[in-house]
């Protein structure tokens, strides 16, 4: 990581970010925590790292892991409504459990599943799974899943919400270098009030935006 500390604006909202920890900025605005830009790596590089993740749709443990956005989805949505698997990796394990269990949704993926006409239609539904925290350009993608929501649909996220009580030169989540920026829960709340969302719920690592 490089220690020389250059001026960036947050990537969500726009205002000039602070000196963070060597590498990342933080927002004074939105709370949100960011990779410095000289920093990000290539798509080449990205990808490589994302053929690294083995998420094997069969495996228990990665099943296990990922049950809150399946359980939200069997409680909140009914097998008519339609859903998009937002960032669904090269092993969509959400889409295969809940396919098998009666539900119908699309994959797409900038890299897996790259299929422009299913940012076309609009979903009762979105997941994202172990996502957010790779978006190069918050802003960009938050603006993007709300044009593609339905009225009154649901956003279904899975992170780590960074809090003080984490020593972030140790949080095994900064380790992966695809992870770009970090949330507080005060930086999901400014994106529930510019994207308008009507309701925002935390529990745990699940975080449900509502339209």
């Amino acid at each position: 990581m490089c220690d020389h500390f250059e001026k960036e604006k947050c990537r969500l909202c726009g205002v000039e970010g602070s000196y963070f920890r060597p590498g990342y900025l933080i927002c004074p605005n939105c709370s949100g925590i960011f990779m410095a830009g000289s920093e990000l790596l290539s798509h080449s590089r990205e990808k490589a790292r994302y053929d690294t993740h083995n998420n094997d749709v069969n495996d228990p443990g990665y099943q296990k892991f990922v049950s809150p956005i399946v359980t939200a989805v069997k409680e909140k949505c009914s097998h008519s409504d339609k859903g998009l698997d937002f960032g669904a990796g090269p092993g969509p394990v959400i889409s295969s459990l809940l396919g098998s269990a009666g539900y119908s949704l699309k994959q797409y993926d900038p890299y897996y599943f790259n299929d422009p006409q299913l940012l076309e239609v609009k979903y009762d539904y979105i997941i994202c799974c172990e996502v957010i925290e790779h978006f190069n350009n918050p802003f960009k993608s938050f603006k993007l899943l709300r044009s593609l929501l339905k009225p009154s649909g649901k956003i279904f996220v899975m992170t780590l919400l960074y809090s003080q009580d984490i020593d972030f030169d140790t949080w095994f989540y900064r380790n992966d270098e695809t992870h770009v920026f970090f949330y507080q829960k005060p930086t999901l709340e400014w994106v529930k009030q510019k994207f308008a969302f009507s309701s925002l719920e935390i529990e745990k690592r699940l975080v449900t935006f509502v339209g």
